[in-house]
């Protein structure tokens, strides 16, 4: 099997996961798939695109940086799910549709100030950190921090605010998993009681997509199901 085929039976599989979950949960929630691409090559991302993937996730904004520029001339709809530095906000104000990593007002102010005025506003999701674990960014889930920092959103007009996103504490138990998934769908119910209208909940990744979904989620971001075990030796 040559790596396109590899890719698009991967991805055709996580596809019909994704309807199968969403049938055997009574999940009413449409589910958005996003290839997380990170560490992956500007091939294969064209080989999903053809085969009619849209949406596409990165961490890093080097990366980032080099792929969207190689792959310009394909309306990929690109999704920056890592933590954003603010010295290098720029490019993902300019070339992003999504940003699923705020967890902080400078970098939501950065990257409304530096969001192209023609361009429509940027979708992002509030981070939290849902397992309080010390080595990985979001908000806490502390409702009074989470409705700061959605306030501040609200006021910048480049910017929309759609929901929040979170990765679940590594290991995790089927029970711990559902108790984080559902602590999110209820802080996000929390943002709408709020007055806010979000309607989306960013969480599941390849390991835990299953539970996920039944609990909630919109958007569902799968890297190692669809293009197959990463090698970090250059990052």
């Amino acid at each position: 099997m040559n790596n396109a085929d590899f890719l698009i039976r991967h991805w055709q599989q996580v596809q019909a996961d994704i309807t199968s979950v969403r049938q055997q949960t009574a999940a009413s929630q449409p589910v958005q798939l996003i290839a997380v691409s990170k560490t992956f090559p500007v091939n294969d991302i064209a080989t999903l695109y053809q085969s009619g993937q849209r949406d596409f996730g990165e961490n890093y904004i080097q990366e980032f940086s080099e792929k969207t520029s190689l792959l310009a001339d394909l309306d990929i709809v690109w999704h920056m799910i890592g933590h954003i530095q603010s010295n290098k906000s720029r490019i993902v104000a300019e070339r992003a549709q999504w940003v699923h990593t705020i967890d902080r007002e400078k970098i939501a102010w950065r990257l409304h100030e530096q969001r192209p005025e023609h361009l429509t506003p940027l979708n992002v999701c509030i981070e939290v950190n849902i397992a309080a674990e010390a080595n990985k960014h979001g908000i806490s889930t502390d409702s009074a921090e989470l409705l700061a920092l959605a306030t501040t959103i609200s006021t910048l007009p480049r910017l929309k605010l759609r929901g929040l996103m979170c990765v679940a504490k590594a290991n995790s138990t089927e029970i711990e998993l559902r108790q984080q998934f559902n602590q999110m769908k209820t802080l996000l119910q929390q943002l709408r009681e709020g007055g806010f209208e979000v309607d989306v909940l960013s969480m599941g990744m390849s390991a835990d997509l299953n539970t996920a979904i039944a609990c909630g989620a919109t958007h569902v971001r799968v890297g190692s199901a669809i293009f197959g075990q990463r090698s970090y030796a250059e990052n």
